[in-house]
């Protein structure tokens, strides 16, 4: 049985030598001006040194690129390619054709992994792109367990599933809360907007509190819980899945490298010992659930029920 992958999103250089260590496959790097949501903010410098880190450890690094473009930033995108190919990543993480078209002019060797984080929704359009040039399909988070695996077995290129972390629900090109901000005169001075901590919309109907991101594409409103597929990971073993990503994005580094040592320790178990993964599955869950921030319970997203669009 085929052991997948497990994809982290560091929160800085110092953290992928740990989290290597603590079981992490390969990692999600790259700036705010052209990936979406990320964990980190790499520059050009520090991305480079992510990657030599993570081949340093015998590990993948990935570059995102996948953020929304208006015409300016997707006239930069040759360049920005150039340099990634030159850095020496693994893979681009698209989802605008503009990167793709980009990557055949300067890097068509480059591998393409395409991720528009809601649109990918069957195994047509995943094959779509693959015989574009895309090599790997991240589903969306949207899908059940039963069509992620029917995707699976239909798809021409290789599926990563996020197993762990936020969704996001909302995203506005306009950074909403500085504006809100800028109007109470309080620029930049709210901690937790400087540091990214904390910032809830609360429902108080329903007693959600939905975290607020926001970073140069925008304003970001997250799901009120976190998936946690720990206990559940058999079926999409066996399924083939290619790749598990944990989402590091408004979680301590911590919590990331504790809770990538338990899928770690789960992934193995699942491939190598289907017996003693059962009986542990329930105590890794607990122990995930003992780092838990108060406000961020966890669920299993949309895996066990149907989503109305």
């Amino acid at each position: 049985m085929k052991k997948p992958e497990l994809l982290v999103t560091p929160h800085n250089i110092e953290a992928i030598e740990l989290l290597a260590e603590a079981g992490a496959d390969a990692f999600v790097v790259g700036e705010q001006r052209y990936g979406l949501r990320l964990a980190g903010e790499f520059g050009r410098e520090e991305i480079k040194k992510a990657i030599e880190k993570a081949h340093s450890k015998e590990k993948k690094a990935y570059v995102a690129v996948n953020a929304i473009f208006h015409n300016d930033i997707a006239n930069e995108l040759d360049e920005y390619i150039a340099f990634i190919k030159e850095a020496g990543a693994d893979a681009i993480i698209f989802g605008d054709p503009a990167v793709l078209m980009a990557v055949r002019e300067v890097a068509p060797d480059m591998p393409l992994h395409w991720n528009t984080e809601t649109t990918a929704t069957n195994y047509f359009t995943c094959n779509y792109w693959g015989k574009r040039g895309a090599v790997r399909a991240v589903l969306a988070r949207e899908l059940s367990m039963d069509e992620m695996i029917d995707i699976k077995e239909h798809a021409e290129v290789a599926i990563e599933v996020q197993v762990h972390g936020m969704t996001c629900m909302f995203q506005s090109k306009r950074p909403l809360l500085g504006h809100y901000f800028e109007y109470q005169g309080k620029v930049m001075e709210i901690e937790n907007r400087r540091e990214a901590k904390n910032m809830l919309l609360y429902d108080k109907e329903r007693g959600n509190k939905y975290p607020i991101f926001e970073d140069k594409n925008g304003t970001h409103i997250m799901s009120p819980n976190d998936i946690c597929m720990i206990d559940e990971l058999e079926e999409m073993v066996e399924a083939g899945i290619d790749s598990f990503k944990i989402d590091g994005i408004l979680h301590s580094p911590e919590y990331l490298l504790e809770v990538t040592r338990l899928y770690r320790q789960a992934i193995d178990l699942c491939v190598e010992d289907s017996e003693q993964y059962e009986e542990v599955k329930e105590e890794l869950l607990e122990k995930i659930e003992e780092l838990q921030p108060e406000h961020r319970p966890l669920d299993t997203g949309f895996f066990f029920k149907e989503t109305v669009y």
